[in-house]
């Protein structure tokens, strides 16, 4: 076999390796939508990507390496987020926040609720509200500029609150707004934090 035909051939082997192991990643998100960890199998998770158990075991080691990577996979959705640019308005960030709870909170409930039961959650969960803060300090910080370092922080976390995972699931799915609406009454708080007197 010539060495292009091997390279071919491996190439096409990784590549279908990894489509693999996106279709397991994606069977298993979508059993944690209505189901929890510790009620999926390996088997159900594998039956869900046309694979078998085994298979799911040599590319994941298991149940936690599939969970590991279902928290990846939810975690990279946050890069528009994260990304936009520096020069952006508080509306587009708000708006950008606002989308990306749309696409991933009610998976990363989810894991929330799970998060005391499964150590594999604890770190991404915990390093998800450090960004979750470090990201509004970065984008308020023409807001924050000026006040001493206590009010500083008070402020950052009144911003963290009205922009919050939470503050979403009680606009969006517990009051029943729309998404607009619900970027509507978060700016609308936002705004007024950002905006008032220090307290």
């Amino acid at each position: 076999m010539s060495a292009v035909k091997r390279r071919y051939r491996q190439s096409a082997r990784a590549a279908a390796s990894e489509s693999l192991r996106q279709k397991i990643i994606l069977a298993f998100h979508d059993l944690l939508l209505a189901r929890w960890i510790d009620e999926i199998t390996l088997d159900e998770v594998a039956a869900s990507a046309g694979t078998t158990r085994q298979t799911v075991i040599r590319l994941f080691g298991g149940k936690e390496g599939v969970l590991e990577a279902v928290v990846e996979f939810v975690w990279a959705k946050a890069a528009s987020r994260i990304s936009l640019p520096r020069d952006a308005s508080w509306r587009a960030a708000i708006e950008a926040v606002v989308q990306h709870y749309e696409n991933v909170g009610d998976m990363t409930f989810r894991l929330l609720a799970q998060e005391e039961r499964h150590p594999a959650l604890r770190s991404p969960l915990e390093f998800g509200r450090r960004a979750h803060r470090a990201w509004i300090a970065d984008r308020f910080a023409a807001a924050l500029e000026g006040l001493e370092d206590e009010h500083r922080e008070r402020q950052i976390t009144r911003l963290v609150v009205a922009t919050d995972l939470y503050t979403w699931k009680l606009v969006r799915r517990d009051f029943g707004h729309s998404q607009d609406e619900a970027a509507e009454l978060i700016a609308g708080m936002v705004n007024c934090i950002a905006k008032g007197v220090e307290q």
